[in-house]
């Protein structure tokens, strides 16, 4: 079920996503999904993935059983996770450690209660029966030829409570044979600092190696393990995205990135930081939440640059403002065009566009004006690359790019007596030298005009057939005269490999999706490399 992976046994990263991360409240991952998220990263390269509880619900239990099927791991190795043996019981007749060891996982991942309140109170044993059960849980494990991690749940809450019985659970699950013990900072509420004065403590008492599980109540489970790691651990636990009940976990990508680009460690194989971006949005795609924008490294913000300022110095050398190449970590730096766009952020933006725009400052001067005019308007650009585009390209040109010229549109939308509801659109455009009238019924009224535009151009134009508008938002912008207003409209295109954004503005929803429709028919042609009429 798994092969070694090429990197040594000194530093660990383990992930999560499949059984923490799943707790986050909106994801309920199916089998399909977990085998996903786990081929996922495997590839990424991390060492342990931790599947779940087999059985603790049958779905994990599946879960476990199709992975040594279906799963060639090359870089991880899975883990199941489960608890300490029950009180007063022997671990060799737990029927829950049993369910582990049948899971056929050779690396299992014990919690223990490390928190004195939390063995009397959950528990309902005594704090010497705690140690016993996490002393007999690990050794069983171990004759059963298992490599074993236990996870110290709650551990900072329980060090400050009573440090000495927390670190006695650290140390009999070390001298029971454990590999790593984790202190998991379990609500979250740790900063920086303590966690390094604990973990350095901790492993100088012990001797054990050290772990980091930190959750990120605080907005801190990045800074903490990357503390941890600072005071001596060597193993540490994330989730992909960061996903994990309440507020989530140390994100996986962050502290890989920091890990192998800050501290100089190898901790995946070679050339699979690299992958980091797609991987990070794949797993996205699987639990279903749209990827942050904004997300460190792997957001498509994250090398985003919005201000004249910055451009200029980017002009000069990218690294003026960005702390890494995004390449390193399979992202790409993108220039953003708003009001607060110069000269230097119009150049930057036609390179990445593909627009030469020869060095002639006079053109540059001008796309600069036209942008901060146009969003005085109530346009946006930084969203619609596409658009920025097509203005872009007709100062360039002299002249708009044209594939079809509107004569007229209107669209009707019909209450019935019966309760029902009609919406028609009628589009009359010239286009190769003809006038086409098309008129086409829709789901409201933009869907309408989007039919009626595409009838009137697809004889003409088979490569709209494949166009389809895959998002659609609306945002209503204060007007000058109190309750009037301007609307804009945001749309998004795919041809089935990839997707451009258009941008449209008018008094009213429909005018400004009539203005983001036609821009995003214009550049999906121009994209299909159509040759515009002369």
């Amino acid at each position: 079920m798994t092969a070694p992976s090429e990197l040594d046994d000194s530093f660990h990263v383990f992930d999560t996503t499949l059984r923490d991360g799943a707790q986050r409240e909106g994801i309920n991952l199916t089998v399909a999904d977990k085998l996903a998220i786990a081929r996922h990263l495997d590839d990424f390269g991390v060492g342990f993935i931790e599947g779940g509880w087999p059985g603790a619900n049958p779905r994990d239990t599946e879960f476990f059983a199709r992975a040594r099927q279906e799963i060639d791991f090359r870089h991880a190795r899975l883990v199941a996770f489960g608890a300490t043996r029950r009180p007063g019981a022997r671990a060799a007749e737990d029927h829950q450690v049993r369910s582990l060891l049948e899971s056929g996982a050779e690396v299992i991942t014990l919690v223990a209660k490390s928190h004195d309140r939390h063995v009397e109170l959950a528990l309902r044993t005594t704090l010497d029966e705690n140690l016993a059960m996490v002393a007999d849980t690990v050794s069983h494990l171990k004759a059963e030829g298992r490599r074993v991690f236990v996870d110290c749940e709650h551990f900072f809450d329980g060090y400050r409570a009573n440090p000495e019985y927390a670190k006695a659970v650290v140390r009999t699950a070390s001298e029971a044979g454990a590999d790593v013990v984790i202190l998991c900072d379990t609500n979250g509420g740790m900063l920086p600092a303590q966690i390094q004065a604990v973990v350095a403590t901790v492993l100088a008492d012990t001797g054990a190696r050290l772990g980091i599980h930190a959750q990120d109540d605080t907005g801190c489970a990045v800074a903490n393990t990357l503390a941890a790691v600072d005071a001596g651990a060597t193993h540490v636990q994330c989730t992909a995205n960061g996903y994990g009940e309440r507020v989530g976990n140390a994100n996986l990508f962050p502290v890989v990135a920091a890990l192998e680009l800050k501290y100089g460690k190898r901790v995946l194989p070679e050339g699979r930081l690299r992958e980091m971006t797609r991987i990070s949005h794949a797993i996205a795609e699987v639990v279903n939440l749209t990827p942050s924008t904004h997300q460190p490294y792997v957001g498509v913000s994250a090398f985003a640059h919005k201000a004249g300022l910055h451009a200029s110095a980017i002009k000069v050398d990218p690294d003026l403002y960005q702390h890494i190449d995004p390449e390193l970590v399979g992202n790409t730096m993108r220039m953003l065009v708003s009001d607060m766009a110069g000269r230097a952020s119009i150049e930057l933006k036609g390179k990445e566009l593909g627009v030469d725009l020869g060095g002639d400052r006079e053109l540059v001067g001008r796309v600069v004006e036209r942008v901060k005019e146009r969003e005085l308007a109530g346009y946006t650009y930084e969203a619609a690359d596409a658009s920025f585009e097509l203005l872009l390209r007709a100062e360039a040109e002299g002249r708009p790019l044209k594939y079809f010229e509107v004569e007229s549109w209107r669209a009707i939308t019909e209450d019935r007596p019966d309760g029902s509801h009609a919406n028609e659109a009628t589009v009359k455009l010239w286009a190769k030298g003809e006038r086409i009238v098309a008129t086409a019924e829709g789901n409201g009224p933009v869907n309408a005009l989007d039919r009626s535009l595409r009838v009137a151009l697809e004889k003409l134009y088979p490569e709209l057939a494949k166009l389809d508008l895959v998002d659609y938002k609306v945002r209503i912008l204060e007007g000058v005269h109190g309750t009037q207003s301007t609307t804009r409209v945001l749309i998004s295109t795919s041809d089935g490999t990839g997707e451009w954004a258009t941008v449209g503005v008018g008094e009213n929803v429909i005018a400004a999706s009539w203005q983001a429709l036609e821009d995003a028919y214009t550049y999906g042609l121009l994209r299909a490399g159509v040759t515009p009429p002369a």
